[in-house]
């Protein structure tokens, strides 16, 4: 390729390259943060699914297409409007004139900018701002006609709310949005707000006599309700002093009385120690004369006791040894009886007749016996003449008293 070739066409780039980057900026838009911008000429799909004419950038930047889309700018920002109704009737029939300063703005949300974009797209700023004015007094007359000059003067925020209510729907339709209201001033030309001023005025100034009088009135009843207070006060304290003193006595009393008690008390309790000792010492007395009864008394009796136990042992082993001598000199005469046989028994007999001879012979004159003799017993003649003497002897105790046989038995005793 030559050199013109080469010249050539790095001019066609060049100048290409101009011309794209001119179109670039000249449809590339730059949209601030109080913007908006409305790209129109062709039909855009919005999230709803509707087809719209227009598509809205707010803040950012896009690229217009030549020759086919417009692009149109709508400010975001506040635009102050004062507002100045004259004679506007209220509801009594009194014309009011009215201050107001209101701030609206073009909102940015949807479906509010749809409208704004709708009615206002390519007007002034200063041309929105006389339609807003001309609508909101309007409203402002509107409730104007529904209060009372009373109610607007007196009740200014219910008045301002109720204006905002009525002016944000109008406004809201336009595409419009009610940032902030505030009423000025309310006046008149007739003089009835100073009329009715004046009769405020008077009835605050009668409300303040009566206030004044009742102040006085209440001060007076207060300062009675004190000087009650201060009696009765007084009074209880008073009360309260003798209760106090009838407390102290009565704790005066209950301490004296518990003090008596604590001394009676402890003088029983002296008294009960001291019988308690007493006691002791009588107790260590009986245990005294106990022990002496039972060294004075008690042993020389158990000893006594003792020795009658030994003397009546011993007498019993006398009489028992006395007994058995005798039982066995009956059973050795029982023996010698039995084996003696019929002598046995006259011997027995004559030893039992001599007491008594020894008695009849006491009643009697001495007699002088020279010879006595005894007959023996015997189954023959000898027995037939023993048995003629004792039966002679029988008649003749019998007769005269005398016992012959007990006589001779006792002299015979006595000679031994």
């Amino acid at each position: 390729m030559n050199p013109a070739s080469v010249g050539l066409v790095a001019s066609v780039l060049l100048v290409a390259a101009v011309f794209i980057l001119v179109t670039v900026t000249r449809n590339l838009y730059v949209c601030s943060p109080s913007q908006v911008l409305i790209f129109s000429g062709r039909h855009w799909k919005s999230p709803e699914g509707k087809y719209l004419g227009f598509r809205v950038v707010r803040g950012g930047r896009a690229m217009r297409v030549p020759l086919i889309e417009v692009v149109d700018r709508m400010q975001l920002t506040n635009m102050a409007i004062e507002l100045a109704v004259q004679g506007a009737y209220s509801k009594g029939g009194v014309p009011l004139n009215v201050t107001a300063i209101a701030n609206i703005k073009i909102p940015s949300e949807e479906p509010l900018l749809h409208n704004a974009i709708e009615r206002f797209l390519g007007y002034p700023q200063q041309q929105i701002m006389l339609i807003a004015k001309d609508t909101l007094e309007a409203n402002l007359r509107g409730v104007i006609a529904e209060l009372t000059p009373e109610e607007i003067n007196q009740k200014k925020v219910i008045f301002q709310q109720k204006l905002i209510e009525e002016a944000d729907r109008d406004l809201m339709r336009l595409g419009l949005v009610l940032d902030n209201l505030q009423i000025q001033n309310i006046s008149d030309d007739v003089g009835y707000l100073t009329s009715v001023g004046r009769v405020r005025g008077a009835k605050v100034r009668r409300d303040a006599a009566i206030g004044e009088v009742r102040a006085r009135a209440t001060a007076a009843v207060q300062k009675a309700q004190n000087t009650m207070n201060a009696e009765i006060a007084t009074i209880e304290a008073d009360l309260q002093v003798a209760q106090k003193e009838n407390e102290r006595r009565i704790v005066e009393a209950t301490t004296k009385r518990e003090a008596v008690i604590a001394e009676v008390r402890g003088q029983v309790q002296a008294q009960v120690a001291e019988a308690k000792a007493q006691l002791k010492a009588w107790d260590a007395r009986v245990e005294q004369v106990r022990r002496k009864l039972e060294a004075d008394v008690v042993a020389p009796a158990d000893a006594q006791r003792q020795k009658a136990e030994a003397e009546a042992k011993a007498q019993a082993s006398q009489v028992i040894a006395h007994g058995r001598a005798a039982a066995a000199a009956v059973t050795a005469l029982s023996e010698a009886y039995k084996a003696s046989g019929v002598r046995g028994r006259d011997a027995l007999l004559l030893q039992k007749l001599v007491p008594v001879f020894d008695q009849l012979a006491s009643t009697l004159r001495e007699i002088t016996v020279d010879r006595l003799v005894v007959l023996g017993a015997s189954n023959g003649a000898d027995g037939a003449a023993v048995k003629s003497l004792i039966s002679a002897n029988e008649r003749l105790r019998a007769a005269t008293g005398v016992d012959l046989v007990a006589a001779a038995k006792a002299r015979v005793g006595a000679a031994e």
